[in-house]
């Protein structure tokens, strides 16, 4: 009998994947365990593989459809055994928004160098009322669900002509646009512009930096976000941290890391930063739970640290450069970009001084590390000497968190840096 391959839910909030490519055409043999697609979510990608042996008798998609999860993707089998009973109904979609494909229709060939129609185009076997990137502006009005799927995915174009009555845009227009344009950022094949931003490279928008989008624009538009800029002598970080670069088991631990393990510890004695808003409620939090952001080929991913108050700051160190190296490399399970209580982003190493990080809802605090510059400073005589001073840049959702507070966290904060030597343990 034949062995649907469904698309696998993987994390709490993934709804639907990105089909980057197939590794295996229609018709050719697949063992047990051989991978078949690659697929991305909006977090991070990982590799389809044959839940048994046998021939790849179909596929459902081509590269660059976005897929509900739990939806059949492909159908492993005898050849010639029929797989109309595992075809995707109203669940799944193809790309170009032409819905399922009906039974007894192929879809077009896919794998390595299968031609894919270009941009605007229409798909082998169906006729879609399909829309077009126009040089003018929309001859109709969005419907409501229209903007509903562009606010859910972060997706606004510039110009569609639409296939409603009068011209109007629906939600069929938009899937099958922003389906177009996925299928053509992942195959290279009649790229076109989806946005203003995007316009002038005419390079597609990824699921990340869509996602990114959603949710940077959510977090202004649902906070009262405001940012106090304080500093504090690096002298004793850069002290230790030349120390730790002399012997072999902590070369690896960076000023970077020493911030983090302080943060942990303050946040430990000013808890109100450490709290998470869910549906107006605050749950605070006796755990800390650090989130970092952290820079990949793919855009900003942020890795969380889990009961990191518990950790050694070696244990920190490797814990955060093993998170790090598994972002960028796009294989970071989801579960550990999650459950984050409080965020640290660093952009100090690129000579900022002072910045204004965003909040990263539920949370409502997030802290900048900025740049080491040299700065004057009154000495208890009267006198001015000069300090090695490290900005700390803290972004509070003014909502739940008053200033009070916020300035509370950063001169503890400023006391752990200047007495990190004593409060670090290896």
């Amino acid at each position: 009998m034949p062995t649907p391959v469904d698309l696998p839910k993987l994390g709490n909030t993934v709804e639907e994947c990105l089909l980057a490519g197939w590794r295996k055409r229609r018709g050719e043999p697949v063992q047990e365990g051989e991978v078949l697609a690659d697929i991305e979510t909006d977090k991070t990608s990982f590799e389809l593989t044959s839940p048994a042996a046998g021939t790849l008798l179909e596929t459902f998609f081509e590269a660059g459809a976005l897929i509900p999860v739990f939806t059949t993707v492909c159908v492993i089998g005898a050849a010639g055994e029929s797989v109309e009973e595992f075809r995707p109904a109203a669940g799944g979609s193809r790309p170009g928004g032409a819905g399922p494909l009906p039974p007894g229709a192929s879809p077009p060939a896919q794998g390595v160098g299968a031609a894919e129609p270009r941009f605007g185009a229409a798909a082998p076997g169906h006729t879609p009322a399909s829309p077009t990137v126009s040089t003018a502006a929309p001859s109709g009005p969005l419907s409501p669900r229209a903007r509903r799927f562009g606010r859910e995915h972060g997706f606004q174009p510039d110009v569609v002509a639409g296939s409603g009555p009068g011209g109007r845009v629906v939600e069929a227009d938009l899937r099958a646009l922003l389906q177009a344009s996925r299928r053509a950022a992942a195959t290279g094949v009649g790229a076109a512009p989806v946005s203003a931003g995007a316009a002038a490279s005419g390079e597609g928008l990824s699921l990340v930096r869509r996602t990114i989008a959603r949710r940077l624009r959510q977090s202004l538009g649902s906070t009262a976000q405001y940012t106090l800029h304080g500093s504090a002598n690096a002298g004793p970080l850069l002290a230790l941290r030349q120390r730790l670069k002399s012997a072999p088991d902590t070369a690896g631990i960076s000023i970077g890391d020493l911030v983090v393990f302080c943060t942990i510890q303050a946040l430990l004695e000013v808890p109100e930063l450490n709290v998470e808003l869910i549906d107006d409620t605050l749950h605070r939090h006796a755990a800390v739970h650090m989130a970092f952001a952290c820079d990949t080929p793919r855009g900003l991913v942020v890795p969380v640290i889990r009961d990191s108050q518990t950790l050694s700051l070696a244990e920190l160190s490797r814990r955060t450069k093993e998170l790090a190296a598994q972002a960028v490399a796009a294989v970071i399970a989801p579960d550990d970009q999650e459950g984050g209580t409080f965020t640290v982003t660093n952009l100090g190493s690129f000579g900022i001084e002072a910045f204004t990080p965003v909040l990263n809802p539920p949370q409502v605090a997030i802290l900048g590390v900025d740049a080491i510059v040299v700065k004057p400073r009154r000495k208890p005589d009267g006198n001015i000497e000069f300090i090695d001073a490290i900005g700390l840049s803290l972004t509070v959702d003014h909502q739940w968190v008053d200033g009070v507070p916020g300035a509370r966290f950063l001169a503890t904060l400023r006391e752990k840096i200047e007495g990190v030597e004593a409060l670090c343990t290896i």
